[in-house]
């Protein structure tokens, strides 16, 4: 039996193809930029936040292509791709005296958001220089925060969309298929946490966590038009205990299988690593099972 054709979960009918040939042919002089800019809102194909899934779309429309389907016109531009051409964030120099004092004496604290702005590029060099895993430029939804204290940047903190498949995630949360992929949107990932290696202050990673975690799903929804409700993290137990997510009512989940998602093998190539997480809602069972009509 053959299975339908389908292009990240939707499914592609006779019918949508004989609508994009015919998209294609009224429109001659458009790019496939354009064409898939026109497909995306004759669909309705929309992120939360109402942007069309133009990137996505011509993913589709290429798949559909090469498999002889559909004739796009030729190819106008070739873009740079800047996850695969980027450049290393530029270092900077920041006031590096050590900071080695209490919670209470560091002072008050300023927590800003700096995705889309211009202090993403502080951001992103921090990171670069002083995180062990350097700086990566996250895929899909993600959010970036920059901690200030006394005048000085003193932490970093990146999260971005969920990882799909998560075997102990998604049996702790108990969800379905179905609902996973209907509401995996509704989870957020914290990729890098950084406290700049001249801030010394007891409990302040804990802290941070417990502030970040009260503001993100509003400051989620503001930037793409949807709340967030559980929260999860990967430690490497090699470098790690998690203590701080722990003090922060983080839940240990289970482990990965130490190998990434498109292994070819059931193989482990890479660190096992403790899955965490925090449900930021009572509810967050209920919330992620349910689908809408």
């Amino acid at each position: 039996m053959q299975q339908p054709l389908s292009y990240r979960h939707r499914v592609i009918t006779d019918e949508d193809l004989v609508f994009i040939r015919q998209l294609i042919a009224e429109h001659p002089q458009s790019s496939r930029r354009n064409l898939s800019e026109k497909l995306c809102t004759a669909w309705n194909w929309v992120q939360a936040n109402g942007a069309l899934r133009s990137m996505v779309c011509r993913g589709l429309m290429l798949m559909l292509h090469r498999q002889g389907l559909i004739e796009l016109p030729p190819v106008r531009q070739v873009s740079r791709n800047p996850l695969v051409e980027r450049t290393a964030p530029t270092a900077i120099s920041l006031d590096d005296a050590p900071l080695r004092l209490s919670l209470a004496e560091l002072g008050a604290l300023e927590i800003r958001q700096v995705r889309r702005t211009p202090e993403e590029a502080v951001f992103n060099a921090l990171m670069q220089q002083h995180h062990y895993l350097g700086y990566a430029q996250p895929v899909g939804e993600q959010l970036k925060y920059m901690v200030y204290a006394q005048g000085r940047p003193i932490a970093c903190m990146a999260w971005s969309s969920a990882p799909r498949h998560l075997g102990s995630r998604d049996r702790f949360i108990g969800w379905s298929a179905q609902s996973r992929l209907a509401n995996i949107r509704l989870l957020a990932y914290n990729t890098r946490f950084l406290i700049l290696p001249w801030v010394t202050v007891p409990h302040l990673a804990s802290h941070l966590l417990g502030r970040i975690a009260r503001r993100l799903s509003a400051d989620w929804q503001a930037v793409y038009g949807h709340p967030i409700y559980f929260l999860e993290t990967f430690v490497d137990p090699q470098r790690f205990a998690g203590t701080c997510y722990r003090a922060a009512n983080w839940v240990h989940l289970g482990v990965t299988t130490g190998r990434g998602k498109d292994a070819p093998t059931y193989t482990p190539n890479r660190s096992i690593k403790n899955v965490l997480g925090l449900p930021l809602v009572r509810d967050f069972r209920q919330r992620l099972e349910h689908v809408a009509a």
